[in-house]
């Protein structure tokens, strides 16, 4: 099963999975819960008969791989894994298809759940966000250890214990509380997975504070406006969102917070120019209008540009 996450499609391509079942019953499997499915791959057997390019799912899905059959693939990079790798989709992320081999047993297993299942729970009304690692690319999946794995099938299994005992006022809140403690375990072995590639994560930092010093140095500030996350995550290569938590675990700052501090800085210096005015800075730092400049110094200073020049 191979998964690529970066080549352009037509939207008439993608083919939407908007149930659980519609995955299912892709591998010949029945869900016993219209909202939420634990699969054992290894129980299934590929049933599609037509090619797909894409498809989006509509829904949540975990996959934890297992086996050789399995590469993720990213731009033109392939990521082998061993086993203990696990991979996650949120609703509306297009996922394209090559390589299917239907002639190879599927294995591993897949955590599938849709947010209607989390209306009403302490999982809904946007505590989803929190995971930010729905919304990873492919290349940036999670890689657990033994010890860590059999956390995760434990509290697979406590999931699918819950469904084969069938549906009653009970089944809803345990099956929740046991998506909600494996989500928790995942935030814990990303953050370890964080301080673990330390080396890797330092070089990414080095190269968005070399990137954001040589975007103000030649003048892009001035003429495209202040960069964004997104800006710097695309010239790494990463997703914004993991890359804004890279730069958090790494620094104790936001992204966005690591940039306004550069911004700050640079200003500091330009104010000692008295040839300077403080509209000149602004405009020379991405600020279309000046008063949003001196709003941001401000309150990252505690003075005005005019109140430090003059202290100064």
């Amino acid at each position: 099963m191979v998964f690529l996450n970066e080549k352009k499609l037509d939207m008439s391509e993608i083919k939407d999975l908007d149930k659980v079942a519609d995955y299912c019953s892709g591998l010949g499997l029945s869900t016993l819960h219209p909202l939420v499915s634990m699969v054992d791959l290894s129980e299934g057997t590929w049933t599609i008969k037509e090619k797909v390019p894409a498809v989006r799912y509509n829904f949540y899905a975990v996959f934890l791989k297992q086996g050789q059959q399995c590469e993720i693939s990213y731009g033109l990079q392939n990521y082998d894994y061993q086993d203990g790798t696990l991979v996650f989709l949120g609703p509306g992320q297009v996922v394209n298809i090559q390589n299917l081999d239907t002639s190879i047993k599927p294995s591993g297993y897949a955590l599938l759940f849709h947010q209607d299942l989390l209306r009403g729970t302490a999982m809904g009304d946007g505590n989803m966000d929190k995971y930010s690692f729905f919304s990873y690319e492919l290349n940036e999946a999670l890689h657990i250890s033994e010890r860590e794995r059999k956390i995760v099938l434990d509290c697979f299994e406590k999931i699918r214990y819950e469904l084969s005992q069938g549906i009653d006022q009970h089944t809803k809140r345990l099956i929740v509380s046991n998506i909600e403690l494996f989500l928790n375990y995942c935030t814990r072995f990303y953050d370890r997975q964080f301080i673990t590639r330390d080396n890797v994560n330092l070089s990414i930092v080095d190269k968005f504070e070399s990137s954001l010093s040589t975007y103000f140095k030649t003048g892009r500030a001035k003429e495209l406006g202040i960069p964004s996350v997104s800006h710097f995550a695309e010239e790494l290569h990463l997703s914004p969102n993991y890359f804004g938590d890279l730069i958090k675990k790494d620094t104790g700052k936001s992204a966005h917070e690591y940039i306004q501090l550069k911004i700050v800085a640079i200003a500091k210096d330009k104010i000692f120019d008295p040839d300077n005015s403080v509209s000149e800075i602004a405009y020379e730092l991405g600020f279309k209008h000046p008063q949003h400049f001196s709003r941001m110094f401000k309150r990252r200073v505690g003075f005005s540009p005019s109140e430090y020049r003059t202290l100064n």
